[in-house]
């Protein structure tokens, strides 16, 4: 019926096998301390430190372990570092206005907010220039340059259409007319 000696080898063979996975469990756990360790620092006090924590206190320095290492490994830290290395230069280049400090486009000929002009039209493509520009780049049309010796209206006005520019032409007679008779 029941034999005290199938009972004593039914608890040796669990013993042996309950000790080998303990062993197994131990020797995993310290493998896995120093692989995610070496992930996390390249400090090899920490490392050696957190191996021998394992090593030492088996489940319980696991679990020290777990607490004291670090919240990120290098590949997420580098990362981290690109990601705001990139943010940065998306702000950085963001283009503000001179006068009011906004963020303006680059499309943009005024600011809407302060009237500040931020880009000049070339007079022979029509393309967008910047205002400190002496030659367009698209057409190689030089910058009309102006002095305030030399500056006349109909020199400063853009073409218009037909219309528009006689009665500008108009005014700019009637204004030339008024600076002759100061």
């Amino acid at each position: 019926m029941f034999d005290p000696s199938q009972l004593n080898t039914a608890f040796q063979f669990l013993t042996a096998w309950g000790a080998a996975f303990t062993a197994a469990l131990w020797v995993s756990l310290v493998f896995w301390a120093l692989r995610d360790i070496r992930g996390r620092t390249v400090d090899p006090l920490l490392r050696i430190l957190a191996v021998l924590a394992v090593a030492a206190l088996f489940l319980p320095g696991v679990v020290v372990y777990l607490v004291l290492r670090p919240n990120y490994t290098l590949e997420e830290e580098y990362q981290k570092s690109l990601e705001e290395e990139a943010l940065l230069q998306t702000i950085e280049s963001a283009q503000h206005c001179p006068g009011c400090s906004r963020r303006t486009d680059d499309k943009w000929l005024v600011c809407p907010d302060c009237q500040t002009r931020l880009k000049k039209t070339c007079h022979n493509c029509r393309q967008r220039m910047e205002l400190h520009w002496k030659i367009c780049p698209f057409c190689s049309a030089p910058a009309p340059v102006l002095r305030k010796e030399q500056a006349s209206m109909d020199k400063s006005l853009p073409s218009e259409p037909a219309a528009e520019a006689a009665e500008r032409s108009e005014i700019v007679s009637l204004l030339e007319d008024i600076e002759g008779d100061l």
